[in-house]
């Protein structure tokens, strides 16, 4: 899961069909979801090894490191390209909180959960290593996701997902408590023709160069 850019477009509406995306690009089929009260209360499942640290004040290299070790296969680009100055000013906000996953004391997996706006909650990064996929850590970190955020005033916590991140994800959301309220498609370069992403990065979309 990643953030989305808001759209340049002054037409906010697709046409009905096929829209042909030129080649070099991507189009990004996206669900927004929201939850609007607290979830039951449940406890984070123990699982060995595992423990969840906050990353305060991260320098840029670190925070990179840990976004591209988990959104790599998942075409997360957005903080690859983001200027230095804007992305220091992000995650050194003191409402924004960034969390490393940790299993057996190396990172493996990461959540970022932005406060900024009064009331509200944003997911903006969650997802564990390929690694740690399947081993219970992704539900261990959504709990704990779901118990930080409600421990702030809010009233509302959203997230995007799309097609390019894995299968599961949306399903996984949705059994989490989040309910989708919104479809977008999001057209962006190919990262991997531009050389922010090796050509290697997210093997399940294909390369139209």
């Amino acid at each position: 899961m990643g953030t989305v850019e808001k759209s340049n477009n002054s037409n906010p509406h697709l046409p009905v069909g096929y829209s042909l995306v030129p080649k070099g690009k991507l189009a990004n089929a996206v669900t927004c979801l929201e939850m609007t009260e607290k979830p039951s209360s449940r406890e984070a499942k123990l699982i060995p090894g595992i423990s969840l640290e906050r990353m305060k004040a991260p320098d840029l290299v670190a925070y990179r490191q840990l976004f591209l070790l988990v959104g790599e296969d998942w075409m997360w680009v957005s903080r690859l390209v983001m200027p230095d100055d804007k992305l220091t000013a992000i995650i050194n906000d003191p409402l924004v909180e960034i969390y490393v996953l940790l299993a057996d004391g190396r990172p493996s997996g990461m959540l970022e959960l932005d406060f900024r706006q009064h009331g509200q909650c944003e997911l903006v990064f969650f997802g564990v290593a390929k690694s740690s996929i399947g081993t219970g850590a992704g539900r261990y970190l959504m709990d704990q996701a779901l118990s930080i955020a409600w421990a702030h005033p809010i009233n509302r916590l959203w997230v995007h997902t799309c097609h390019f991140d894995h299968p599961n994800a949306l399903p996984f959301y949705q059994r989490s408590g989040f309910k989708p309220y919104a479809f977008m498609v999001e057209v962006t370069d190919d990262p991997r023709l531009t050389g922010v992403l090796p050509r290697t990065a997210a093997p399940h979309i294909p390369i139209l160069g």
